[in-house]
């Protein structure tokens, strides 16, 4: 009698126990009930078939670790599509990627498939979890239910369908070169990010089938490639200390982000440039408490400008300082940085203006970084 009174009482307890687990977070209570290692530990799944789900299981020493562990699980159907299909949408990113290292393709593929689990997981929550005694594990069982997953991301797919579309024909429709560089550089990204999501898409229709777009990436990208060559060149204007290294710098770094880039000093032909990127650069010595390095400091100062009408259309101030043994080491490393920022940060942020993604500040709301009185840029 007393071993069937304490059986009671212990079954009492653990209703009790998963009756307020139940109030508190919408997960299973298996491992207080005392049943069996669920089906779906082994990727089977009574409850949760195939047809109407996608799950992922994760283990731990914790809970929490084991739940975290699921979603992740989920996260990696969809970053592996995703990372199958990367390689046709990179070109977009660079154009014909001139120069772009691994490295940083890695980083914008990263980036995208980020966006991508970020949304798909907003569909995944944590269905069960299972504590084995035995072996001292939590498994904790995340599912996606897909025709719900499904509707969210066909209204994405379709909202930037609208949009690259708008995109596509306004850049079409302009006249202002600037104008249809931007739009037809937005629906690129555009397309990228839908292209993504539909990647998604075939990943949770069990047809394994996604919705064709209008557009393709590699076309925007060969039309806005085609559309730089023949009509945006830019032409690169440095004036200072050591202005020939640092303007081929410059424009090596320009290349690379996909403009068509001539110098003054090389007077390529082929008429007057749409764009001036002029500047100037300057190193000196300056004072420091340091009794064992010398220290030069560099500062740059350049203005996009567009010629016919002399309007500045975005400015962009850098600099910095290096230090070495002897103030000609100091000097001769503050040049190597100096070219590498100009190459790397610079290009890019001037780059990216002309591309429309960021705005460069105007000349006359932008600190100069070199003293004003020896900046061979007009204030």
């Amino acid at each position: 009698m007393m071993r069937a009174g304490g059986s009671a009482f212990g079954q009492g307890i653990a209703v009790f126990l998963c009756l307020g687990l139940m109030v508190s977070a919408p997960t299973g209570c298996t491992w207080f009930t005392g049943k069996g290692k669920p089906g779906w530990v082994d990727g089977r799944s009574v409850d949760y078939p195939s047809s109407q789900y996608l799950t992922g299981v994760g283990q731990a020493d914790t809970r929490s670790n084991a739940e975290d562990q699921a979603y992740a699980a989920v996260a990696r159907i969809f970053k592996a599509e995703v990372a199958a299909q990367a390689k046709d949408w990179e070109s977009y990113w660079v154009v014909e990627n001139h120069g772009v290292s691994n490295a940083e393709r890695r980083l914008t593929i990263d980036n995208v498939t980020k966006v991508s689990t970020d949304k798909v997981l907003e569909n995944v929550r944590i269905a069960d979890v299972w504590y084995d005694s035995k072996s001292r594990v939590y498994y904790a069982l995340s599912v996606m239910n897909r025709p719900q997953a499904e509707a969210s991301l066909m209204e994405k797919v379709a909202a930037l369908d609208r949009t690259v579309d708008t995109d596509v024909t306004e850049s079409r429709q302009a006249i202002d070169k600037l104008a249809k560089v931007r739009a037809l550089r937005r629906a690129g990204r555009n397309l990228v990010l839908r292209e993504v999501y539909n990647t998604d898409l075939r990943v949770i229709r069990p047809s394994g089938q996604g919705t064709p777009s209008a557009y393709q990436v590699n076309e925007l990208s060969s039309e806005l490639e085609q559309f730089l060559a023949a009509n945006l060149v830019l032409e690169v204007q440095v004036s200072g200390d050591h202005a020939e290294p640092v303007g081929r710098a410059l424009a090596e770094g320009l290349i690379r982000e996909g403009l068509r880039v001539t110098t003054k000093m090389e007077g390529e032909e082929g008429g007057a440039p749409e764009l001036i990127v002029r500047g100037t650069v300057r190193l000196f010595p300056i004072e420091v408490r340091d009794p064992h390095f010398k220290y030069v400091r560099w500062c740059s100062d350049f203005e996009v400008v567009e010629p016919g009408t002399r309007r500045v259309v975005g400015a962009t101030a850098h600099g910095g300082r290096e230090g070495h043994l002897t103030e000609r080491e100091a000097t001769a490393k503050t040049l190597r940085v100096m070219q590498q920022e100009l190459s790397s940060d610079v290009a890019k942020a001037i780059a990216a203006h002309i591309f429309g993604e960021i705005v460069l500040p105007e000349t006359a709301t932008m600190p100069a970084s070199c003293p004003r009185e020896e900046s061979g840029v007009r204030r």
